[in-house]
């Protein structure tokens, strides 16, 4: 065991938290803590650093144990240095080793002292042993795979915004390599590149993970044992989120059939206690029956007990066939151009998915159709359109002064303060609680406000950025489900391929500074994608060149019969002729295979062919036939002419 909570009861104020647990995290453990929000995961981190102390029980912690732990807090750290140099700091041990090192040196070179000569040697086998001389090249690696460009690395870490920063110090943390890994949503300030490249690492890393996250794509790749805070229990669960959930959903089952067999078994013997508790000959097994009753553990009923949002989208017109078409679109800040003479049209029905790396402008052009953002060119509504923007930044449309009501009140519903508490209730804001001033509610309190005012206006458009952020999984769900039964027409940006998965038909990319559109689900866009990635890396491997006496023979498009060698035997010189018409014909079948596959790669390459599933299956069968005969042809090729330069070497 590295670290581990013993029958851990842990109460902030009168609420309690946790309440007589035991968890215990071991070498190799990758551990996904899930629980509904407001629940206390994040909490539960910090009793386990020791940050808080237990009411009851004991945290537990092997002395050469070490942990990072990633967390919001973290934020207030600032600095001038640059990205580069925080994120080194990882490796101290290396940096105090450098400048003994350049120390002793210049000592030496004054002077000969076989104490300092010792110690400068010991300096640099330890310096051999950690890789120090790598540390940079380490640091940068790490760095790219999060999202920083050269050019970025050497900027001033102040610079960043919180988003950014959080990804310098999740850097430096996994390069301390501590045993034991606490990240606290660490996807939520990253995209789609970011958190595939942290789980390709997290799966090789050599020390234990522990990670809240709300993404269950991130949670099923990387995690092989869940732990769920429940009604202030830990419920553990050994495999990844897909196990814990038909696990789950298994012991409820189980546990209600429990349930009722033990009240039929109550009902049975109590129905025989008040039959027989009045006649003599049966009055001794009534107060039998009566004992056994009051011994009896009783099983509890199932009730999940979770946050639910009443999510009902309604929309009062219907809009025209096409609901906004940019033509021309040109946004750039500084050298830093986002689009340039981009083109798109969004479609009533469509449900658009607006992905790729952060820095591209996803939020940019989801603006500029929002009519939020200056641009070049052309944006054109469609008939009867009525649009709803939910921003990411959630001080972008809420005003801080207002309470919950108040700003209701202006998302142009038509409803009565009747209805729109009501409508609250059903976003968790019951009784007094929408009086409450927006500026003193969480992230995930305003992010339901917003979203909140996106239903209530009806709108036959919605344009919402990043709109999973601060919900939990289940509300995450929900969501997604409320988004496939709305009528309406919807583009949005988000880095939860779950989410993604369950709502998009569309998928939009930027890429070089244009539109591209898949039209598809996301698991056929990723297809796609590996498919052309797969392609490209084949025709990147250079292609075996043919002896240069091949391609002189090859060359001409009419070729003349070869001269034979007179030094030959009769049957010598038919075989010698044999195989140069095997070759001519093998040169036009290569010829017409290389044609063929070049064609079907070219077809390859047309997205909309993804979207119907037995097209794409008989194009990749035709391929792979290709494929077989072409390598085929080519090894017949070689073999041949091997057997025409053996005869004329004779």
């Amino acid at each position: 065991m590295l670290v581990g909570l013993n029958n851990v009861t842990f109460e902030f104020g009168a609420r309690v938290i946790v309440s007589d647990a035991t968890w215990h995290i071991h070498a190799g453990d990758r551990i996904g803590l899930i629980g509904y929000n407001g629940t206390g995961k994040s909490t539960l981190l910090k009793v386990i650093v020791g940050q808080y102390s237990p009411s009851v029980g004991t945290v537990e912690q092997s002395k050469s144990t070490t942990i990072g732990y990633l967390h919001q807090d973290l934020l207030s750290f600032d600095t001038n240095e640059s990205i580069l140099e925080v994120a080194m700091g990882a490796f101290e041990r290396v940096r105090f080793l450098e400048k003994e090192i350049e120390r002793l040196s210049n000592e030496l070179e004054q002077k000969e002292d076989e104490k300092l000569l010792e110690t400068f040697t010991d300096y640099l086998h330890e310096m051999d042993v950690l890789d120090g001389y790598n540390i940079q090249y380490k640091t940068e690696e790490v760095l790219h795979g999060l999202g920083f460009s050269n050019e970025d690395i050497g900027k001033p870490y102040k610079i960043f915004s919180g988003g950014w920063r959080m990804r310098v110090l999740l850097a430096k943390m996994i390069l301390q390599q501590p045993d034991v890994l606490l990240l606290d949503e660490p996807t939520n300030h990253l995209d789609l590149p970011s958190i595939e490249w942290l789980e390709k690492y997290l799966q090789s890393y050599k020390g234990s993970v522990v990670i809240v996250s709300h993404d269950k794509f991130f949670l099923n790749r990387m995690v092989n044992k869940i732990v769920e805070l429940y009604q202030q229990q830990l419920h553990i669960y050994t495999g990844n989120y897909e196990f814990y959930e038909a696990e789950k959903e298994l012991r409820i089952e189980m546990q209600q059939r429990a349930y009722e067999n033990q009240q039929e078994y109550i009902r049975r013997e109590e129905r025989f206690i008040e039959r027989f508790r009045a006649k003599a000959t049966k009055a001794a097994q009534a107060q039998s029956a009566m004992k056994r009753l009051d011994k009896i553990d009783r099983i509890e009923q199932v009730e999940i007990e979770r946050p639910n949002l009443r999510i009902n989208f309604q929309i009062d017109k219907q809009p025209g066939k096409i609901l906004a078409t940019l033509k021309n679109v040109s946004k750039s800040f500084g050298e830093n151009i986002i689009v340039k003479n981009a083109s798109a049209e969004i479609d009533r029905g469509d449900k658009i998915a607006l992905i790729g790396a952060n820095g591209k402008g996803k939020s940019t052009l989801l603006r500029i159709i929002a009519g939020a953002e200056k641009f070049e060119g052309q944006r054109v509504w469609g008939h009867n359109v009525e649009e709803s923007f939910y921003a990411q930044h959630q001080l972008e449309s809420l005003n801080l002064d207002h309470t919950i009501l108040e700003e209701m009140q202006l998302c142009g519903s038509g409803k009565t303060d009747i209805e729109l508490r009501s409508m609250l209730g059903g976003f968790m804001f019951g009784g007094d609680d929408i009086d409450k001033k927006i500026k003193i509610l969480s992230g995930g309190e305003k992010a339901r406000v917003a979203l909140a005012k996106v239903i209530a206006s009806k709108s036959n458009f919605l344009m919402l950025d990043e709109p999973t952020n601060h919900l939990d999984m289940h509300s995450v769900d929900l969501l997604a489900q409320a988004l496939n039964k709305y009528e309406g027409s919807l583009i949005f940006v988000s880095h939860d391929r779950y989410f993604i998965s369950k709502t998009a038909n569309k998928i939009w990319e930027i890429i070089d500074h244009e539109i591209k559109e898949f039209k598809g689900t996301y698991a056929e866009y990723m297809d796609w994608k590996e498919l052309m990635a797969k392609r490209e890396k084949e025709n990147a491997v250079p292609e075996k060149k043919l002896p240069k006496e091949v391609v002189a023979v090859t060359r001409p498009e009419t070729k003349k019969q070869e001269p034979v060698n007179n030094n030959l035997d009769r049957d010598q010189k038919k075989e010698l002729q044999k195989f140069q018409r095997q070759l001519e014909k093998l040169e036009e079948q290569i010829n017409q295979f290389s044609q063929e596959k070049a064609a079907i790669e070219s077809e390859m390459t047309n997205p909309e062919i993804y979207a119907v599933a037995d097209r794409f299956q008989t194009l990749e069968k035709r391929y792979a036939t290709v494929l077989a005969d072409f390598s085929n042809a080519e090894k017949e090729y070689e073999s041949v002419f091997e057997k025409i330069m053996v005869l004329e070497s004779l």
